[in-house]
């Protein structure tokens, strides 16, 4: 939303100068830089909903099992155990954000939220709060629109690759938009918003992005079920006005520089990290000769 602001506090100065909501904005990005109507952004929006919503279910009824095999099922698994650590909520909410994630790993249907190694997090989030609040799917879809420019302004100061700012650049970025949606939805303030997302990046600061056998599955599922917790924890912090005390904008800029300093072997190179353990390499030296295709001689037909 660069033609607008450059930033969080630009944001919130643009909404009340124009006596606009934070998703207004957003759709002025969408209308004047990439000529799209009103009429065609909702019904994006509300298709890129039915997908999350598909993908969560799907990850839950359906065979989820990757080709490595590192990936079977657990989604499921954590969905349908007896025993609960907090109430059937959390667990649910926990095992959503796996389904959908799970989805990805197994090649299926997603959307990319901000990325597909973080695709697990807004629909396992959302799809668990609008049930338990009986939220409008109109309201989801604001904020949804929310999220989005949240992202645009971390991937502008910052960064939503984990090839360029580690594993907090993507399930750190994804757990922000949740939780900005989440205070949004609620009636939160702009302030609220903001802070919810300034929460959240403390929260995921400095997280590496070390991908077993170079696959986006372990670490990968089971972080994005850890960062829908997060997620609902940095919302209920700042709707309570909980202050961050740093700033969001700060916390973006100390996340940029933390992906800028951080070691190559921790940006999804597979390289440092769990991919660098016994077990991660011997995966890897499995997976990679699985994968080979045996090509006859120079010379043979």
């Amino acid at each position: 939303m660069s033609f607008l602001f450059d930033d969080f506090k630009g944001w919130k100065s643009y909404c009340e100068a124009n006596d606009m909501k934070l998703f207004e904005p957003v759709i002025e990005y969408e209308v004047q830089q990439k000529q799209r109507t009103e009429e065609f952004i909702w019904a994006s929006l509300d298709n890129a909903y039915t997908v999350m919503k598909e993908a969560v279910q799907t990850g839950l009824t359906e065979d989820m099992t990757s080709r490595s095999g590192m990936i079977n099922n657990g989604a499921k698994k954590v969905y349908n155990h007896p025993v609960t650590v907090l109430s059937k909520e959390f667990q649910v909410l926990i095992s959503r954000a796996l389904a959908a994630k799970e989805v990805n790993s197994c090649m299926g249907r997603v959307v990319a939220a901000p990325t597909a190694g973080a695709s697990g997090i807004i629909p396992g989030v959302l799809v668990t709060f609008q049930e338990l609040h009986d939220v409008p799917d109109r309201k989801i879809h604001e904020g949804l629109l929310v999220s989005a420019g949240i992202a645009l302004i971390m991937e502008k100061r910052a960064s939503i690759a984990g090839a360029v700012g580690g594993c907090q650049a993507e399930t750190g970025s994804a757990a922000a938009m949740a939780s900005g949606a989440i205070v949004y939805c609620l009636g939160g303030s702009i302030d609220q918003v903001f802070n919810a997302v300034a929460i959240t990046i403390q929260c995921m600061l400095g997280l590496i992005c070390d991908p077993v056998a170079g696959l986006v599955e372990v670490p990968c599922v089971v972080r994005n079920a850890s960062a829908a917790a997060i997620a609902n924890s940095s919302a209920q912090i700042a709707l309570a006005n909980v202050s961050a005390v740093i700033p969001v904008d700060e916390c973006v800029e100390a996340m940029g520089e933390v992906g800028q300093s951080m070691e190559t072997r921790y940006k999804e190179t597979a390289l440092g990290g769990l991919a660098a353990t016994l077990t991660g390499q011997s995966i890897s030296k499995r997976v990679l000769i699985q994968d080979i295709e045996m090509l006859p001689d120079e010379g043979e037909e």
